[in-house]
């Protein structure tokens, strides 16, 4: 195997629960990219106009964000953490089966709504647990883990693909003039952001004629073994409500690099409380609490503040990039033909789920820290070749599988990095997640009004700006990481020379 028999070892230890978090984190992808190319049809189901059925897009993104804030809270014991996957992997099915059923706009803007805080949930404590269990060596089973969002934000636009309207779905006179606009209106709703369709004029009454229901309940189906999975892990742990089984606080870091030394446990139970160890892995709201700040150093907020800011950015690109590169090309000097720049999307997307295929090997034998240079690096010098070649099609497309790929693997390399920094200990993986959530919806709304006042050409201009930050911020995170007090070895690990030769093997899976 391409990696060392001690991650190997790690990783049959906890095969079920990895593979658990993996398979939620599919759900995630599989909700997270059905909205863009189902929106007009579900306007059409509940016979409602361009700008009404939009707001839908900001239910989920709104609460996708509240949820992750709020995911953080279950963090306490490992059967809180698998009751919220359970729940919220199961409530993304739900909304699936449910969704042909909403035939009024506020409805299935209600139903999204708890699609979102699921899958904020869902992100939020899936790479916090990764994050727990496999410390150090987390920055390889990040990258799966991303992999899987990615594979399932692929593979619900291609389920729905079949059953999307070809013309009109409400069946009106005089409706020939907008059925014609369909394939540019559709394409302008892929993936996130409604962009500017006020002046569309669509029915709004009349006969509907769809059939994306079938979409839905297919990918209800579908979505279907990931809670029975979480419920196995539950059970298997002895989590299961009914059973009585009784739950144990997770550990701390401390705890788990400690766990392999018999001489230790024993001094555990009365070892007074670490500094930070306590913040660790909170939701935002226990994180912002003055007693997590007592004692903390300048460069701890340092870190957790240029670490978001990084993902604020590149999430935020990610975001832009893929809601308005279509718009972008259909518009003049490129002009690209409307059934052609609808490829630009899907391949941002493919290359994003490629890239992250292909980080799985590469994050093992580089260092998270290396990854993200070169990940920024790329991002950057990709967005100035596409502003110098503006005029080239070829390259609109050359530079859309490049940014894909540098983009794919900057949150779970990002993540790993930071978190090795404050040593498991802060609050990394709350603000990150929240960071990049904020940054993806912002930078939207930001950009979707700055190309409708300057133009298609400020597209260019503003993923190049937003380049150029991210690897500000960058830096100043490596700045304060050589800055950052590095941890003091212990003193039973002074004066033993066998402990202190003994490798650190943190990894199994706790309760």
């Amino acid at each position: 195997m391409w990696w060392d028999e001690r991650v190997s070892a790690r990783f049959r230890r906890n095969l079920q629960p990895t593979l658990t978090y993996w398979s939620v984190f599919f759900s995630f992808g599989l909700c997270i990219a059905f909205l863009g190319p189902t929106l007009l049809d579900l306007r059409c189901q509940t016979q409602s106009s361009l700008s009404q059925i939009t707001w839908v897009f900001f239910s989920q993104q709104f609460c996708l964000l509240l949820g992750s804030c709020l995911g953080g809270v279950f963090k306490r014991t490992l059967a809180q953490s698998l009751l919220a996957l359970f729940a919220s992997s199961l409530a993304i099915s739900l909304v699936f089966a449910i969704i042909p059923l909403c035939h009024n706009v506020v409805v299935l803007a209600v139903v999204m709504a708890v699609a979102g805080l699921a899958m904020g949930c869902i992100d939020t404590i899936s790479n916090m647990q990764l994050v727990k269990i496999y410390q150090k060596d987390s920055a390889i089973f990040l990258q799966a883990l991303h992999f899987f969002v990615g594979f399932g934000a692929l593979l619900s636009p291609l389920i729905a693909d079949p059953f999307l309207s070809d013309t009109n779905c409400i069946l009106a006179n005089g409706t020939a003039n907008a059925s014609s606009n369909l394939p540019h209106i559709r394409k302008s709703l892929v993936p996130h952001h409604p962009g500017n369709l006020s002046h569309y004029d669509l029915p709004m009454k009349g006969m509907v004629v769809t059939r994306v229901s079938y979409a839905f309940w297919i990918m209800a189906l579908i979505n279907l073994p990931v809670p029975i999975a979480v419920f196995f892990l539950l059970y298997k742990e002895r989590m299961v409500p009914c059973f009585n089984g009784s739950s144990h606080p997770l550990l701390s870091a401390d705890e788990l690099a400690l766990e392999t030394r018999p001489g230790d446990k024993d001094e555990l139970s009365t070892a007074g409380p670490r500094p930070h160890a306590a913040a660790g892995h909170e939701d935002l709201f226990s994180c912002c609490q003055s007693k997590n700040f007592r004692g903390a150093s300048f460069t701890y907020f340092a870190v957790h503040i240029t670490g978001a800011l990084v993902l604020f950015m590149t999430d935020g690109i990610v975001g832009e990039y893929s809601g308005f590169v279509y718009s972008y090309a259909v518009e003049e000097p490129l002009s690209v033909v409307h059934k052609v720049a609808g490829y630009l999307p899907s391949l941002f997307w493919g290359f994003i789920t490629l890239g992250r295929l292909i980080s799985i090997p590469v994050s093992y034998r580089m260092k998270p820290a290396t990854m993200v240079f070169i990940n920024v690096v790329g991002v950057l010098i990709t967005f100035l070749l596409l502003l110098i070649f503006s005029s080239s099609v070829v390259f609109l497309f050359v530079g859309t599988a490049s940014l894909g790929l540098f983009l794919s693997s900057t949150f779970p390399s990002m993540l790993a990095y930071t978190e090795d920094i404050l040593q498991y200990k802060g609050c990394a993986t709350t603000v990150l997640v929240t960071g990049a959530g904020i940054g993806e919806m912002v930078l939207q709304l930001l950009v979707g009004s700055i190309i409708h006042d300057r133009g298609s050409y400020s597209f260019l201009v503003c993923g190049m700006i937003f380049g150029c930050l991210a690897f500000t911020f960058y830096a100043l995170l490596v700045f304060f990481h050589r800055m950052y007090p590095k941890p003091s070895p212990e003193p039973d690990e002074e004066s033993s020379p066998a402990k202190a030769a003994a490798p650190e093997e943190p990894g199994q899976y706790q309760r």
